[in-house]
Parts: structure tokens; sequence; C-alpha cells
């Protein structure tokens, strides 16, 4: 599986259904495994400021191969990636970002998600991620 227009639709498209669940209002990003957008929503009432860090979430995730906040435990003073969100452009390190891996263990893309606390943004990443496939990649290095 790639992430194709279609695909990347329909994960914003569950990303958005379960961020009316929570009664929230997001910013969600898809990218391919080159850390190109692919599809990107503002929801009505999204903060303006979540739109630069949703895609961030997305590209970070898909730069490293794991979710957003994992790289933010690795990042912290006196971590083995302190200063990492310096690189690539600036990085975001706290949850709402997540790999989208298919059924063969191959990163295909990432979402982001921004708008709300980052307990509520890694939910709605994880509803648009689990439409497409996992979100955790096997040991084995992947291709992109």
């Amino acid at each position: 599986m790639h992430v194709t227009i279609e695909n990347a639709e329909r994960a914003i498209a569950r990303a958005v259904e379960k961020a009316r669940e929570i009664d929230t209002f997001m910013c969600i990003a898809v990218v391919d495994s080159g850390a190109d957008l692919k599809a990107f929503r503002r929801m009505d009432d999204a903060w303006v400021g979540s739109i630069d860090i949703a895609i961030k979430k997305a590209k970070t995730a898909v730069f490293f191969g794991m979710p957003t906040g994992e790289i933010g435990k690795l990042s912290r003073p006196g971590g083995s990636l302190y200063g990492i969100e310096h690189s690539n452009g600036g990085l975001i390190t706290f949850p709402g970002g997540l790999p989208i891996v298919d059924e063969n263990g191959v990163m295909v893309g990432a979402i982001g998600v921004s708008g709300s606390s980052v307990e509520n943004d890694h939910a709605v990443a994880l509803a648009g991620a689990q439409a497409l496939g996992l979100t955790e990649l096997p040991s084995h290095p992947w291709r992109t």
C-alpha cells in the first residue's frame, strides 16, 4: 500500500470523525513516506497555529519512524536525542504524530494532528492512522 490521495483522505475523514466524537477542532496532515504532504484538513474553528504543528508532527513521525511523543521522551534534557527538534527545519516532539505502517511492516507515511491537548491529538491521530494500517514499525529497517 502507498499513501494515495484516496487513502490520505480516508485517514483524515476518520480523524475528523474522532475529533467530533471528543468535541474538539483539529488540523490534520497526512504525508507519504518521503514526508511530502498528501492531504490536509483544518476543521472549522481549529487554531491557525496548529496548521504548521500538524504538518511538522507528520513529518517528524515519518523522518524517524516513531510516534512524536516517543521522540519527545528521548529529546528531554539529558536524553540521547536532546536538541533534535532543531534539525530538519524544525521538528515537533510531543504527541500527535504517528507513522502509518502497512501489513508488510513498511512505513508508507504518517499522520500529524494538532489543535487540542496532546492526549486528544494522539487519540485523533491514532484513529486516522488505524484507518489505513498499523502505527508500530517492526524491528527491521523500513523502505521509503
